[in-house]
Formats: structure tokens, sequence, C-alpha cells
């Protein structure tokens, strides 16, 4: 009897469909596409033991209006919204494919809730392809935005990221772009690799609540640091659809990389359902910002 309920379980977990991981990745600034540090170092890691993805889904920080939406041109534009920077920058191309179908499955999977079809009017934005370009070098996947509902509440992006949990059996992978620490108003050039007291505070506090109990994270607006850590919510909205998903599965978060730069961001990136080991060796810090142009001029 024991052994034939051993077998079944075994049978069960053979048929169960395999997860595609998902991450939150804490981008910084636009120059960590073109930089080897300990973050793109990290980011190269997880694309690399991740299995192949059918089509890559992120919500990027960058793409925040008053309204859900997704990208459905076959071919989405690199798009360069910073300011400031080096041309070698603005000459960053990632081009990779859409994937216009991916709509359906994601109305699907989010109903009742309503996803408009953007046919023109974004693309790829550095939130995604400043990760992208390291993670998928050969930008042969194809990439699909879907944006931050800045009309909507911290619960509301929580449970729409629970929601496209059903899409990690499909093949996608979800990635969340922002930073859990992200005050460009209070930005350090004097601290490259180093975070402020409260920044710390703020990033140990998500740290604990992403590694112990993600269904907690919307929580963190309480915590006595965040409006110093959350100025704005674009930054910090991503890792709630990290959270979301990791619920949805009750699976464990992991810690991909950690740190800070400029005291007053946090680079620290999350995976599930993925081991990445050595993935924050290095030393090298983020990249840093233009010099001469205020930090909050520049769309970090």
């Amino acid at each position: 009897m024991e052994e034939i309920g051993k077998m079944v379980a075994e049978t069960a977990e053979a048929n169960e469909p395999t997860l595609m991981p998902a991450a939150f990745i804490g981008h910084g600034s636009p120059m960590n596409a073109l930089e080897d540090n300990r973050y793109s170092t990290a980011w190269r890691a997880f694309g690399a033991r991740v299995p192949r993805p059918r089509a890559i889904l992120v919500v990027s920080a960058h793409w925040y209006l008053n309204a859900t939406a997704v990208t459905v041109m076959p071919q989405p534009r690199t798009i360069h919204d910073f300011y400031g920077f080096p041309n070698e920058l603005f000459e960053v191309q990632y081009p990779a494919p859409g994937l216009p179908g991916l709509l359906e499955e994601i109305s699907e999977a989010v109903k009742p809730t309503w996803v408009g079809a953007d046919t023109d009017s974004w693309g790829i934005d550095h939130g995604s392809w400043s990760v992208l370009r390291h993670a998928f070098p050969e930008a042969d996947i194809p990439v699909v935005q879907l944006s931050i509902n800045a009309d909507k509440d911290l619960d509301y992006h929580f449970n729409l990221g629970a929601k496209l949990a059903a899409l990690r059996a499909r093949g996608v992978l979800v990635l969340g772009s922002g930073n859990v620490v992200h005050n460009l108003h209070a930005v350090d050039p004097h601290r490259p690799d180093s975070g402020f007291a409260w920044a710390q505070r703020f990033d140990d506090s998500a740290k604990e609540v992403m590694l112990r109990d993600p269904a907690t994270a919307h929580r963190l607006r309480s915590h006595p640091d965040y409006s110093a850590a959350v100025p704005t919510p674009d930054h910090f909205i991503p890792l709630l659809y990290l959270a979301g998903l990791a619920a949805a599965s009750g699976h464990e978060t992991e810690v991909l990389v950690d740190g800070y730069t400029y005291g007053s961001l946090s680079m620290t990136a999350y995976t599930v359902d993925v081991a990445c080991p050595g993935s924050s060796e290095g030393n090298r810090p983020a990249a840093g910002l233009p010099e001469g142009v205020p930090a909050d001029s520049t769309n970090t």
C-alpha cells in the first residue's frame, strides 16, 4: 500500500506542468546595459539558468500610465526613454520580436480585469532591454510588455501578479524590472556602492518579506521608511508582481544579487524556481549616472 502511494505521488509530480521561473530585477542606471559589473553578471547567470522561454512578459517601471495594456506589435521598437547619457547608449538596439497572440492568453489569465492592446505607442523600454541585453543577448525570444496602471493601488498589482502565474505553465517568463528603493532626489555620487541607513532598513525589510512571506509584500507601504524609499510607486510596483507570482505558487523566492548604488537606489533582485549559484560574484559596483545632469532628470 505504501509503495502504491509512492507511485501515485511520483506520477502526479511527473504530470505537473513545468513552471517557467520568474524574477524581479533592480535595474538601476541604463548604463548597466553596457557595463560588466556584479549586477550584469547576475543577470547573465539568470538568463543562462532558465529554460528557453516561449516569450518574456516584462512589467517595467518605465511604462507607467493610466491603463492596463499589453504591447501587441510584431516587431516592438527599442525605446531610449532617458536623458543626458552618452550617444553609445542611444545607439543600443534590442530587436526582439513581439508576440501579439499573447494578449489573448494574458486577458484570459487575469479576467475579469480588462487589458488593452497597444499597437504602436510603446515597445521595449530601457527597464526591459538594459536587463535583457545581458540575460538574453541574442534578442531572439519574443518580448511583450505589460504596463503599470498608475490609477490602481498596490493590492491591484499584487493580485494581477498572482493571476499571471498561470502563464508560467505555458512557457512565459514573467520579469519585473524596477528598484525596491528608488529615490532620485536623494542620490549621492560619492556613494557608488553603498546605501543610506533608511534605504538599507527598507531593503532589508523587503528582503525578509520576500524570502519568508511574499503574500504580505504589499504591506510594506506601512514601513516607516516607505515614503523615503518609495517616493513614487512606479519602481516598487514590479516587485509586487513577483510577490504575487510567488504567493500563488506557494514557492519561495531567492536573492539573485543585492546591493546599493548612489545611496538611495537598491539593486536587489529576486528569483522564483531557479537557482543561480555564483550569481553575485564580483565586486564592481553598478553603473553610474551622467555627470552634470540631475538624477531626477534622467528618467532612470
